[in-house]
């Protein structure tokens, strides 16, 4: 079992910046890919953004290219989502995601096995 806690998330004005942090805990010697998702209100759930173990290889959306950067420090088994220019569009609960299983992909949510509780980003416009 994997554990994770997000964490860095607040109210912040359009362009502005937040890191988000995820801790994982537990079996982490498992983890393969960890990414971001985000859900605004009455939409449903995207993917954001993913990194692999090595931290070799990342993936982002669209909608996150250019202002997004996603990182690991496997020494602290924590992955961070550094997001600037904010817009009022990125509002969201964000979530942190861990996939322990290998072969899949990775933009959707059952591509991930573990999920953090998520934490509400606010930008005003």
């Amino acid at each position: 079992q994997v554990q994770l806690v997000e964490s860095g998330g607040g109210l912040v004005q359009a362009g502005g910046s937040l890191r988000l942090s995820c801790a994982a805990s537990g079996r982490t010697f498992s983890i393969y890919i960890m990414g971001w998702f985000r859900q605004a209100p009455g939409k449903e759930r995207e993917f954001v953004v993913a990194i692999t173990r090595s931290g070799g290889n990342t993936y982002y959306a669209d909608s996150a290219k250019g202002r997004l950067t996603i990182s690991r420090d496997n020494a602290k088994n924590t992955v961070y989502l550094q997001m600037n220019s904010l817009k009022p569009e990125d509002t969201a609960v964000y979530y942190c995601a861990a996939q322990v299983v290998a072969g899949r992909g990775i933009t959707r949510e059952v591509d991930f096995d573990s999920w953090g509780q998520g934490t509400q980003v606010t930008v005003s416009s």
